[in-house]
């Protein structure tokens, strides 16, 4: 049981090392279609907060499953929004003709 942890944290340290020199490389031109994808990503990820919170045995894994599906709503409305806002500077100004 505790190589399964540590396999775990080795694995999320990792994960976070990695993804912070992927998104610090990322050009600002690419952010856009990126956070797209990363949105998709996310909604994955929701889907599987809700299922690790319905079928929690204990309650703590019913807690922790509800506290999934609030963080990845929090990042799934906000990823389009910071996306609805950068398209938003590219489109336009119909004022001006």
């Amino acid at each position: 049981m505790n190589e399964i942890i540590l396999i775990s944290v080795y694995i999320f340290v990792l994960a976070i090392f990695v993804g912070f020199e992927v998104i610090t490389k990322v050009p600002p031109l690419l952010h856009t279609p990126l956070m797209s994808g990363s949105n998709a990503i996310s909604g994955i990820t929701l889907v599987g907060a809700l299922i690790s919170a319905g079928a929690g045995s204990s309650q703590a894994a019913k807690i922790l499953g509800m506290l999934a599906v609030i963080t990845a709503t929090i990042n799934v409305v906000g990823g389009f929004l910071v996306t609805d806002r950068m398209l938003e500077m590219f489109k336009k100004d119909k004022k001006k003709n």
